[in-house]
């Protein structure tokens, strides 16, 4: 495992190209999300970026697959529209899957 990947749709992902993320699967529905998603697991990606909304939509496949994994690391991004509502509480669980202790205010 040592690559970085964009889940997205086109101008996110060409965002990251730009910026030297040479894999980048663009999506225009969940379906296709949840293909790409398996397609960089099997492939062994260390760190996946996904756009929240996108993660929002397939979010029991992302708990599905991943489970209580350190590695992969998905971090979620806010696409050109903006942030969705669960921004913070996934930065939570991602904190509690990689550490394993969950932060509280």
């Amino acid at each position: 495992m040592s690559d970085v990947a964009i889940i997205g749709d086109i101008d996110t992902v060409t965002g990251f190209k730009l910026g030297g993320v040479k894999r980048g699967i663009i999506v225009n529905n969940d379906e296709e999300a949840k293909d790409a998603l398996d397609e960089l697991l099997n492939d062994e990606i260390s760190i996946i970026i996904i756009t929240q909304k996108i993660a929002d939509n397939i979010r029991e496949h992302i708990n599905r697959r991943l489970g209580s994994d350190v590695l992969p690391m998905v971090i979620e991004i806010p696409d050109k529209s903006g942030s969705s509502e669960g921004g913070a509480d996934q930065m939570a669980a991602l904190i509690k899957r990689v550490i394993g202790v969950e932060m509280v205010k």
